[in-house]
């Protein structure tokens, strides 16, 4: 049976980058299920943040920007941002008939005939003019690869698997991350866990002070411009530091946040530093869990058969747009990946769809 559908765009993912492009669709004047369709593979809204462990309260969330057209407002700061978010998506996809199809896998894109990209999926196949990609990166937790790996007899963990401190309890945990992530954990495991150690690749750079408007444009400028020269995007966090926020000086008052440098490899029972005891080598931390907050990477395996990615790993984008190939943009990619980002990257994508469907130069 042949189950392939026509329409004019497919968007793939439904967390904030995909809702607000299918906002700007709708519009625009597209008619869900007639002229574009929403693929999510997740079981309910909520995007990513539906995964999210419970003691991250929406109280906790830094910088949660409302989806364009409707507002999140008198949110339980109490509360955990994945029933937050989660309600408040559903209601968003609800109020504009957004019409989300889940939970559909997207497989694979190809190119197709006259023009189009086949979008294949667990639920059939569409034949498209245009991709918007905001699969996000929640599936693909990064692992590092550091030897001796293998033989560690504890708990090894990536902060997409955390569920909580209490599962911590007693235990000698090392975490292993400079990020916001890494170093809200840390201190949240702490108090239930025996022993801590945190370690980074490179020491932490805590911001001091407001970051202001101009600040964040120069971030995002910083991360935007890796993509344009074809590179895997680097997180806007990596490119601005972290807050120094009351929690974080408390953390390092109290010794928590004692960061130590990468060790060398993981023994059976724990990590160690090689080299000279002078210069922090010869030590052994012993470890019952290591807790990977190495972040995630683009989600994009989906889109390898149109060999998009430059020789430098990353796939070169000009605004959201792909430069290989101007039907497919990408939402939430690099410089687009924070929430406001998200909305501005929806709006953009959807201005030059129109323009490429409509036959016009499409701007750079």
């Amino acid at each position: 049976m042949n189950n392939e559908r026509e329409v004019e765009a497919v968007v793939t993912g439904a967390g904030q980058a995909g809702l607000s492009s299918a906002y700007h669709l709708r519009r625009t004047g597209f008619e869900p299920d007639r002229d574009f369709v929403v693929l999510d593979h997740s079981p309910a809204p909520g995007g990513a943040w539906q995964f999210r462990w419970p003691s991250l309260t929406y109280g906790k969330v830094h910088g949660m920007h409302s989806l364009p057209g409707m507002e999140l407002t008198d949110a339980d700061p109490a509360r955990p941002s994945a029933e937050v978010i989660g309600a408040y998506f559903d209601s968003y996809e609800r109020m504009f008939d957004l019409r989300v199809r889940r939970p559909v896998d997207v497989r694979a894109v190809r190119e197709g005939a006259a023009g189009r990209l086949l979008v294949e999926t667990s639920d059939g196949t569409w034949a498209t003019r245009a991709l918007i990609n905001a699969s996000g990166t929640w599936d693909r937790p990064f692992w590092p690869r550091y030897p001796g790996q293998e033989t560690f007899r504890g708990r090894q963990l990536h902060t997409a698997r955390y569920a909580g401190p209490e599962e911590f309890a007693g235990q000698r945990v090392v975490v292993v991350g400079g990020g916001a992530s890494g170093t809200q954990l840390l201190l949240e495991i702490a108090p239930y866990a025996a022993a801590t150690t945190w370690v980074t690749r490179r020491p932490p750079v805590f911001r001091e002070g407001p970051f202001d408007e101009g600040a964040g444009r120069a971030a995002v400028a910083l991360v935007e411009e890796r993509v344009h020269q074809g590179l895997p995007p680097r997180s806007v966090v990596s490119v601005t530091g972290l807050p120094l926020n009351d929690a974080i000086r408390q953390g390092l008052r109290d010794g928590v946040l004692d960061r130590q440098p990468m060790f060398d490899r993981i023994t059976p029972d724990g990590v160690e530093w090689l080299g000279s005891p002078g210069l922090g080598g010869g030590r052994h931390v012993e470890a019952d869990v290591i807790l990977w907050a190495t972040g995630f990477r683009a989600a994009l395996d989906h889109l390898a058969p149109l060999r998009l990615r430059e020789p430098g790993g990353g796939i070169r984008v000009e605004g959201t747009r792909v430069v290989a190939d101007p039907r497919i943009h990408l939402v939430g990619y690099g410089p687009s990946a924070s929430t406001i980002g998200a909305n501005r990257a929806g709006r953009a994508a959807v201005r030059d769809i129109r323009r490429l469907l409509a036959a016009e130069p499409v701007a750079a």
